[in-house]
């Protein structure tokens, strides 16, 4: 499932041709996705401008000119794809309709945009703006990593006693919004920290320097375009390249990248998630 990083790369591709412009039709193919579409969607889309496009931990946000905001979750396979007229005046013809082609917007801008998604397990709302953190999605979630809320102080307070391993706490969205599994074993990898340690028996001087850590995986990651692992692809329909430079999620049995460390990388299963690390050199 696409993580902070993509979803990002994914709104910083569809800012040029959506905020600012009016949705000059909307075409919805189906009913539902992971659930039921809002009543009357193509109709409170349609005539509307975009005001603002935003993200929210792993959901894009598109604020309306009609008081409400278009909540988008790309799920594990959705696709946000343009085609028409693209930033620098570029033309991409638009593409034959897929099977699998949801929701189609053609914008002011001239250009088209296609929300495909083959396992249907993506999301779309409708929500008043005004009220948007009360949506049921939005409510739980804690601060975003790259914000100011996101800091050592806090980080130390939300850790601080908590018997589940760090890594499950990182995970967890009410703790920080939009880390997912890969970033986190690259950011524990950095700070030399075990996944399996207790959040709790963690010190909080190691705690702090984990904010750090996690922003700037988080940045490097944005800047690569994200991780294009298995369906995941940019707007243009590129693949992101952050995964050319990950230096545990993944390698297992390969030697650890930390310079004199000579250990092996290993992997484990986390709350059904494979976990990637040094046993050697994270302690």
């Amino acid at each position: 499932m696409p993580e902070l990083p993509e979803v990002e790369t994914v709104r910083r591709g569809l800012l040029p041709v959506m905020e600012g412009f009016a949705i000059d039709a909307a075409d919805v193919r189906r009913p539902d996705l992971r659930w039921p579409f809002p009543e009357r969607m193509a109709e409170r889309l349609a005539g509307k401008t975009v005001t603002a496009l935003r993200r929210r931990s792993k959901y894009i946000l598109a604020d309306l000119s009609s008081g409400e905001t278009l909540i988008v979750h790309l799920g594990m396979s959705g696709r946000m794809l343009i085609s028409g007229r693209m930033p620098g005046d570029f033309f991409h013809d638009h593409a034959p309709t897929e099977k699998h082609d949801h929701v189609v917007l053609e914008m002011g801008s001239g250009a088209r945009i296609t929300f495909n998604d083959a396992r249907r397990f993506g999301a779309m709302d409708l929500w008043p703006t005004e009220t948007l953190e009360e949506h049921w999605l939005l409510k739980p979630l804690g601060p975003e990593p790259l914000g100011n809320a996101f800091h050592e102080d806090y980080l130390a307070e939300r850790l601080r006693g908590r018997n589940t391993p760090i890594k499950s706490a990182l995970l967890d969205q009410n703790v920080v919004a939009g880390l997912g599994n890969i970033y986190v074993c690259e950011a524990l990898f950095r700070a030399q920290v075990s996944p399996r340690r207790k959040a709790g028996r963690i010190s909080d001087k190691r705690v702090r320097s984990l904010v750090p850590i996690i922003r700037d995986v988080l940045t490097e990651a944005i800047a690569a375009g994200g991780s294009s692992l298995r369906d995941y692809r940019q707007t243009s329909g590129e693949l992101g390249y952050f995964q050319h430079t990950f230096r545990v999620y993944g390698r297992e049995g390969l030697p650890c990248t930390t310079p004199g460390c000579g250990g092996t990388i290993a992997r484990i299963t986390q709350s059904g998630r494979s976990t990637f690390f040094c046993p050697k050199c994270q302690t």
